[in-house]
């Protein structure tokens, strides 16, 4: 890889070469806002793959892009906000097949090879009459270009306040292909994959082996390691699609890089946009003796409702960190407690276990993010959880949730 160049705010899904996209109103959300996205390989290539919630309740989109993608073939992908069409039985299943069906039937294409993803409220079925329509206007308006990407990542917003893109140009000895994304997602936000609906494209030539390791590698990495309100969806998706438009074969490693980029950018704009959050947190943990150590401490102070909302109240509260670090169990990581250093936006707050520099030295309140060091000083590896704080807002949002 020669060069990568990141765009936060861009197309996304028509960022790559050989992608359409669409977002349009198919009266599934009462208030008429943008509710259902359609996304279309034109190829030359249609390779697929993607990854999904391991929670073991999950919708009917789910239990049918799983099967679909298996082939590593995917034509489109079809999103509404709106509704889940989770717990909704073998009729709700009934209606993602329908809706499948209708997308390869307005693309002259095979329904196996369309995946279908739904978001919003649980229990309760969408109005199929409503999607199938909205399938129909939503072939229509494709169209490739900024406001084809952009309107395709309003479409799939709930409780999100922005719409989230990112795209990527790599550089290479045979020339560039790019890599986009769109992303929704702003509760809910628990690692176990994929923690939102999200689809990345690319023009890049790779085949579906190689897609599926860089998006499993990528999402490890970033959409895994986000952490809003420890609450697992029944609904993530990721899906990456390759056109192969581009004519360029990158190696993996640089395909891999690419993907990862992306989704490092769209994850870090769920934590931006966390329900009701004033903070943004980063959670690093070093000195440990292995990765998976580093996250399971990592994970269990993001998980901490005390933490977070010391965090919110602009208290470096060290105490909170530490009694949390000690939950781990030392099978699981290793560490003296009384080694244990916490420093927060920079200040070293606890030395080997105790107190050192005056909490008042930390400023919190003039900026939104928040960085927590922890050194455990039991080995060299290392890993960064990205979580928000816990506010009123977050509680007011969640307790007549309806979008």
């Amino acid at each position: 890889m020669t060069d990568v160049v990141a765009f936060p705010d861009s197309p996304g899904t028509t960022a790559a070469a050989g992608f359409r996209a669409a977002g349009i109103t198919a009266g599934l959300k009462a208030s008429g806002n943008r509710d259902l996205a359609l996304v279309v390989n034109d190829g030359p290539l249609q390779v697929g793959a993607a990854v999904f919630t391991t929670n073991r309740v999950v919708g009917a989109p789910v239990l049918w892009s799983r099967q679909a993608v298996s082939d590593g073939v995917v034509h489109a992908v079809v999103l509404n906000s709106g509704g889940a069409n989770v717990c909704t039985g073998p009729e709700g299943f009934q209606d993602t097949h329908a809706t499948a069906e209708k997308v390869a039937e307005v693309l002259g294409a095979s329904a196996a090879d369309v995946l279908v993803a739904s978001t919003g409220l649980i229990g309760e079925r969408l109005p199929l009459g409503a999607l199938l329509a909205g399938v129909v206007l939503a072939a229509a308006a494709l169209a490739v270009g900024t406001e084809a990407g952009e309107a395709a990542a309003d479409a799939i917003r709930t409780t999100d306040t922005v719409a989230k893109t990112a795209h990527v140009v790599v550089e290479t000895p045979s020339g560039a292909f790019t890599v986009g994304g769109m992303a929704k997602g702003a509760g809910m936000l628990a690692p176990a994959l994929a923690t939102m609906l999200c689809v990345v494209t690319t023009d890049a030539v790779v085949d579906a082996s190689t897609a599926d390791a860089a998006l499993r590698a990528g999402t490890r990495s970033t959409f895994d390691r986000v952490d809003s309100d420890g609450c697992m969806s029944t609904s993530d998706t990721v899906a990456l699609l390759a056109s192969g438009a581009s004519g360029v074969t990158p190696d993996g490693a640089a395909f891999a890089e690419a993907v990862q980029a992306v989704c490092a950018s769209l994850a870090r704009q769920l934590v931006a946009d966390a329900e009701g959050a004033t903070h943004d947190i980063a959670v690093t943990v070093t000195g440990a003796e292995t990765e998976d150590a580093a996250l399971a401490v990592a994970r269990a102070v993001t998980r901490s409702n005390l933490f977070k909302t010391a965090v919110f109240g602009n208290d470096p509260n060290w105490g909170r960190i530490l009694a949390q670090v000690g939950t781990v169990p030392v099978e699981v990581a290793a560490f003296e407690p009384d080694r244990l250093d916490v420093s927060v936006n920079g200040v070293q707050v606890c030395r080997a276990g105790g107190a050192y520099r005056p909490r008042d030295e930390v400023d919190m309140a003039s900026q939104r993010e928040v960085r927590v060091d922890i050194d455990l000083h039991a080995g060299d590896a290392s890993v960064t959880v990205w979580t928000n704080d816990l506010t009123h807002d977050y509680v007011h949002e969640n307790s007549a949730y309806s979008t």
